[in-house]
């Protein structure tokens, strides 16, 4: 429950949906911390599957070997970081080849499956926010609040590549951009639950935006309809 001065008391979920590199989970961070709300990372926990698979050479076609694999994983967060197993993986799951491989694992709908069973059954308990492909449409389709985070390839290129190269990272621009079309077309096209804006969903244009003015939209509006009159 939210109780606040002054607000009604309310439970409340927030989604956020998105292409690769909109800015999604910087965002869902800032709302979370405004809200004290628990932040889950569904992208990252795609990423994990993904990286354990590719560590025990199991591909994205074996799924047998891949339901198995996932069953014996356990994630948690920890503030920002996620822990496969006691341990933290989010340094790992961040590097360029898991993120030109995760939509084929992501598009498994087995281990979508099992994936958004364990999120629906953590924001039966607390009030939550995430991020990601299909939350507002699948995961929390009854969120109370539901966002589409978008930008240009182009941009999000960009963003991309300036956050790999603060890490130190040796990356090329161009490179980039090809990978985050391809993710966006398999994002969009995939069989089981593809990428798509919710119908009530509140669409954002990030392109010409900060973070913080991103970040301000969402408040704003939130704040709009949980302060009483």
């Amino acid at each position: 429950m939210i109780i606040k001065a002054g607000w009604i008391i309310m439970e409340i979920s927030v989604a956020i949906d998105g292409p690769a590199g909109a800015g999604k989970s910087t965002i869902a961070k800032i709302i979370g911390d405004k809200f004290k709300l628990m932040y889950i990372n569904t992208g990252s926990m795609y990423r994990a599957v993904t990286l354990k698979a590719m560590d025990a050479n199991i591909s994205e076609k074996c799924v047998d070997d891949l339901v198995k694999m996932v069953g014996a994983l356990e994630m948690h967060f920890e503030e920002e970081h996620l822990f496969v197993n006691n341990e933290d993986v989010t340094d790992e799951i961040n590097m360029p080849i898991i993120s030109n491989n995760v939509s084929k694992y992501a598009a498994v709908p087995e281990i979508r499956e099992i994936l958004v069973e364990l999120q629906r059954n953590i924001a039966k308990k607390f009030n939550v926010i995430m991020d990601g492909r299909d939350i507002g449409t699948v995961v929390l389709a009854d969120a109370t609040f539901k966002f589409y985070l978008t930008a240009s390839s182009e941009e999000r290129a960009k963003r991309r590549y300036d956050e790999l190269i603060l890490r130190d990272i040796d990356v090329d621009y161009d490179t980039i951009l090809g990978d985050i079309i391809k993710r966006d077309y398999i994002d969009t096209h995939r069989e089981v639950s593809p990428l798509k804006k919710a119908y009530d969903a509140i669409e954002i244009d990030s392109n010409d935006l900060s973070i913080n003015e991103v970040a301000q939209k969402m408040i704003d509006f939130i704040n709009s309809k949980v302060k009483l009159n």
